[in-house]
């Protein structure tokens, strides 16, 4: 789902990236996919990129109803992000239903995107 959405918006993906090391006071916190827009339209490993000044487009993606968890990682990996010092982000959450409750109680932030998987779309 990470790589269709990817497809569509063009630019360098890192899948997994690494966004808190974890240690003995946090866990390790990933995100499903982070584009660096007008970047190669590639794949590439988080040590050969950097993110520093870029317009960002961070993806939290699940194969489920868009819901509360998915909302939390959708509004906070922007928070996490900002340490990296990008010019921009955008964040989207990628889930394959809607939910009419709740994807007005998290499009009312400017930078953040629901977006629908369609059915007809290989996964």
């Amino acid at each position: 789902m990470t790589r269709w959405y990817w497809q569509q918006v063009k630019g360098t993906l890192v899948e997994e990236f690494v966004v808190i090391n974890g240690s003995g006071t946090c866990g390790r916190r990933l995100l499903d996919g982070v584009i660096i827009q007008c970047g190669e339209f590639k794949i590439a490993r988080q040590s050969e990129i950097s993110v520093e000044g870029t317009d960002l487009i961070i993806i939290q993606t699940k194969a489920s109803r868009l819901g509360m968890y998915l909302m939390g990682q959708t509004l906070f990996s922007i928070e996490l992000m900002k340490r990296f010092r990008p010019r921009s982000i955008k964040s989207v959450a990628l889930c394959t239903q809607d939910d009419e409750v709740l994807r007005p109680l998290l499009e009312q932030y400017p930078d953040i995107q629901v977006v629908i998987f369609p059915k007809f779309a290989a996964v």
